[in-house]
């Protein structure tokens, strides 16, 4: 597993190589011509025969790897989403360089013919899939796939992070501004994976929390907590008098609060302020709590057209190491709502740290068995800008993955090894598995079929002997060695029960937390 685990990794790392590489050789040129195969529109033609603009004939033919989709296992393509323009100088020269990715691709392939999907997704927007295969808009001629949403993204590209999100509920902020600023919310919430923190404040007159039984803390941004404060983002409405002097005191004391505890993520923390104007800098509430060394970061999103508070705004952001953006219409949501990442992932990018990262079990859509779409995990690495001029500076340029299907991890195990009723498992540093005999899948009600949105579980679901949580604990915190735990095992069919004493054996396998009972 050690060795399948490392494989992996490397034919991520010659990705990240070879883009640092070809965006150090790349000029940017505003005015570059570049026709690329755009994933959406290759083969297409209009009404005279003729291949449409970024769409030229792309050869694809079934592969029984990839489940009989027609791929090009020569070549990849581009998916850009569908609220960016084709044809913007920045992904048209980014495209560009990232051409000669596919050499790599092809060559991981041929050195390890397991390998399934890889691909470069862009801070740009973009992303790089190989082998080539066609995207198909939904029945709205609307693709919403932005690589930079996807967990793998999030995870390569940020440190965990403590984050509180303010949101203005003024009378001023009435109409389209709230509208705006509730998908401005649930974009941030995209951002967020399961190695971050956060917590939601309305504020006008009065402090009120998204979640009201949350007071004072903060929660993990796993799926089901990041969906329950969606759901009560339509409660919000707006009356009163802004006062976010209230508001920036409460969210600096909930950060140290939650810092001393030892929870959260104990790496980056941050203010997100969500408003249509500051009648002031508040430089006393950052003095206080903030200053000189800056700790937390301050991210200002003015909403609406109105640029008259902007100037306070843009003062709080650089004062302390945030950035400031303004967001006038439901269609700027999203990039704006990105830029917070590039600030995020700054000191990790001058650091140079190209952490490994592996995704929990998901599943994949794409490709399928006779039960449905396959589970799959992801390995990711980040890659970044070694341009002197942009060094300093901490440019992300996107982050790199390929998808391991976790019946590959399960091949690794040498059963024979481990006695008859012993078995291995992995799992994620949040304790999320990767691969267990229990991990069984979810099936749609009456139909022996995976269900679609299913997501991992944790450790403690399935092993719910260790009911301390001394093994979950002692793998999330990465510690090896051997123990033994009391059980209960069934025999004769299940007919009697008896306690047993198993030992079990925790290692470390390349960059990846996996453990196995002995």
């Amino acid at each position: 597993m050690e060795e399948m685990f490392h494989k992996k990794s490397e034919a991520v790392r010659r990705l990240v190589e070879a883009a640092e590489e070809a965006h150090l050789k790349h000029e940017f040129d505003a005015d570059l011509q570049y026709e690329y195969f755009n994933a959406v529109l290759i083969n297409e033609r209009d009404k005279d025969g003729n291949f449409l603009e970024l769409g030229k004939e792309f050869i694809l033919a079934p592969n029984d790897h990839f489940n009989n989709l027609p791929v090009n296992i020569s070549l990849s393509d581009v998916q850009v989403p569908t609220n960016m323009y084709n044809k913007d100088p920045a992904i048209v020269n980014g495209v560009y360089w990232s051409e000669s990715l596919n050499k790599v691709f092809v060559d991981n392939f041929d050195r390890d013919p397991s390998l399934i999907w890889q691909y470069f997704g862009s801070a740009k927007g973009f992303f790089r899939q190989y082998p080539g295969i066609k995207w198909e808009p939904d029945e709205n001629g609307v693709i919403a796939f932005d690589c930079r949403n996807r967990k793998w993204y999030i995870q390569a590209a940020t440190s965990p992070k403590d984050v509180v999100i303010l949101v203005d509920v003024s009378g001023s902020m009435k109409g389209l501004r709230m509208t705006i600023a509730k998908q401005t919310v649930s974009s941030i919430l995209d951002t967020l994976g399961d190695d971050d923190f956060f917590n939601i404040i309305a504020y006008n007159e009065e402090l009120h929390y998204v979640e009201p039984c949350l007071n004072g803390t903060l929660v993990q941004a796993d799926r089901t907590n990041k969906e329950h404060f969606r759901e009560h983002l339509d409660k919000l409405f707006a009356k009163g008098i802004g006062m976010l002097d209230i508001a920036l005191n409460e969210a600096f004391n909930i950060l140290s609060d939650f810092n001393h505890t030892g929870q959260g993520s104990i790496c980056s923390q941050a203010i997100m302020l969500i408003t249509d104007g500051a009648v002031d800098t508040y430089d006393t509430i950052f003095a206080k709590y903030n200053w000189p060394d800056r700790k937390v970061r301050i991210f200002t999103y003015l909403i609406g057209r109105e640029a008259a508070f902007a100037d306070n705004l843009k003062w709080m952001a650089c004062a302390n190491k945030g950035f400031f953006t303004q967001i006038s219409t439901l269609a700027d949501v999203q990039e704006n709502v990105m830029e917070y990442l590039h600030v995020l992932s700054r000191p990790k990018v001058i650091d140079q740290e190209h952490d490994v990262v592996w995704t929990e079990a998901y599943i994949d859509s794409t490709l399928a068995d006779d039960q449905g779409p396959v589970l799959m995990t992801t390995v990711a690495m980040p890659v970044f800008s070694k341009q002197n001029e942009t060094r300093s500076k901490g440019i992300l340029l996107g982050v790199v993955g390929t998808d391991v299907p976790v019946k590959e991890l399960l091949k690794t195990i040498p059963k024979y090894k481990l006695g008859i009723h012993g078995y291995a498992f992995a799992i994620t540093n949040n304790g999320y598995i990767l691969t267990h005999p229990e991990l069984r899948p979810l099936y749609e009600e009456g139909k022996k079929r995976r269900k679609p949105n299913y997501s991992s579980v944790d450790l403690s679901e399935v092993e719910w002997e260790d009911r301390d949580d001394v093994l979950r604990n002692a793998m999330v915190n990465r510690k090896t060695g051997k123990f033994s735990m009391e059980v209960k095992k069934t025999v004769d069919k299940g007919f009697r029960c008896g306690a047993l004493q198993r030992p079990w054996e925790i290692f470390l396998p390349g960059e990846c937390n996996c453990r196995r009972p002995a």
